[in-house]
């Protein structure tokens, strides 16, 4: 209990610090005032698109609580990965492996349905360009990277529980953390290149422009890369990847065809904030702070017996808990996801002030925001809860707003 009271007093230190909390937003009279320059069809087709996913979104998000629930909550889960290990006499490797992973497998396969239902919407709407065999292809590219990743995290951790019952929850903490801080910086070199082929970006006029203003900026970066994101969907994007020596601007290829030179700068110039203000280490310290009190806090949950018994399990560190412990990261996620949105959008407003400054164009970053609106068919100020459940970013109006108040003279340019 110690341990975890003083991870959760880090962790909310850390935020406290990291978040900026005291960025003003933009006034009420500037979101009005900014949702009327937003063309009507724009708006009328973002609102459209979005009630055609509704369904499949919200389906898919009752589908990934319900299926754990009803796993962890009931024997049923504790029987599945008993049953997969009988050929293995019940080892508890095979358990932590082989039924842990078939459990993994069913709560990722039942929501695929709805993502199947939304492929076929982005599809008639003409924002996704991939064929099925594509998205089929993707999902097998998912499946192998979770399966290797969750193999080493089955086993890894049910080993930990059975060397050290008494003391799993330290090392396992350790752990956790530590697996955070080395997927930050093996994700863009190991996992990226597996979903999109990255090139350079030719030399010429745009690759100087965007070196130079990271170099402005004073963050050197590697190489300017271009994603071939094209083959996904239509809509634009950038970001910067990898910390130090393998930070690299990524641009995916609609956003280079479709866009000027000054609004992909703007893009760039956001996501240049986020480097500048450490946001992937600051992020990364967060989660790895976190992820070490999951762990210590599934460890006192443990021994709350009418849970275990509810799970038909004897130990929260059995492998035939695997379901149990998903059971609590769905509801836990449920809790906390709205929580970690607004820490998501306060920092992206940040972001944003950052692209206003270094670009000192507000008017290019708020044409850049209508075409993304546009381009992507956002809805420019989606309803409420769906703001709170969903949204990461400020929404378009908000950040147009934002330009508003920095000096853009909106709809002087045309999209």
């Amino acid at each position: 209990m110690a341990a975890l009271v003083a991870l959760g007093l880090a962790l909310a230190v850390a935020a406290v610090v990291v978040v900026p909390w005291r960025l003003p937003g933009p006034t009420r009279a500037a979101r009005a005032a900014a949702f009327r320059e937003v063309p009507e069809d724009v708006v009328d087709r973002g609102r459209a698109l979005h009630a055609a996913l509704r369904p499949s979104a919200y389906s898919s998000l009752f589908a990934g609580l319900v299926t754990p629930l009803l796993l962890g909550l009931t024997p049923a889960g504790a029987h599945i990965v008993g049953w997969v290990a009988q050929p293995f006499g019940g080892h508890w490797l095979a358990q932590a492996v082989l039924g842990g992973l078939t459990v993994l497998a069913i709560v990722w396969l039942v929501p695929l349905p709805f993502a199947a239902w939304r492929h076929v919407v982005l599809r008639d709407w003409g924002l996704s360009t991939q064929s099925w065999r594509g998205w089929v292809a993707d999902l097998g590219r998912s499946g192998a990277v979770g399966l290797v990743l969750g193999a080493v995290l089955l086993a890894g951790f049910y080993t930990l529980t059975h060397v050290a019952p008494d003391w799993w929850w330290a090392w396992g903490a350790l752990g956790a953390a530590a697996l955070v801080v080395l997927l930050s910086f093996v994700f863009p070199v190991l996992v990226e290149p597996v979903f999109n082929r990255f090139t350079p970006m030719p030399a010429g006029s745009l690759r100087d422009e965007l070196m130079e203003l990271a170099a402005r900026d004073g963050l050197p970066v590697r190489e300017v890369l271009v994603a071939d994101a094209s083959r996904r969907t239509t809509g634009l994007n950038a970001y910067v990847s990898g910390f130090g020596a393998t930070r690299r601007i990524v641009v995916y290829d609609t956003l280079v065809g479709k866009a000027s030179a000054g609004e992909v700068g703007s893009v760039v110039a956001h996501e240049l904030g986020h480097a500048r203000a450490r946001d992937p280490e600051l992020g990364t310290l967060l989660g790895a702070v976190g992820a070490a009190a999951a762990v210590v806090a599934l460890y006192l949950l443990g021994q709350w017996d009418a849970l275990l018994r509810r799970a038909g399990v004897d130990s929260i560190g059995s492998p035939e808990a695997i379901a149990l412990v998903l059971a609590v990261a769905a509801l836990v996620g449920l809790v906390t996801g709205p929580l970690q949105n607004v820490v998501s959008r306060r920092i992206e407003a940040r972001a944003d002030r950052h692209a206003l400054r270094l670009t000192g164009d507000p008017a290019t970053f708020a044409a850049m925001q209508l075409r993304l609106a546009s381009v992507n068919t956002a809805d420019v100020r989606p309803p409420r809860l769906e703001y709170v459940l969903f949204a990461t970013h400020p929404d378009t109006v908000e950040r147009l707003a934002a330009a508003r108040e920095a000096g853009a003279p909106l709809g002087d340019e045309e999209l």
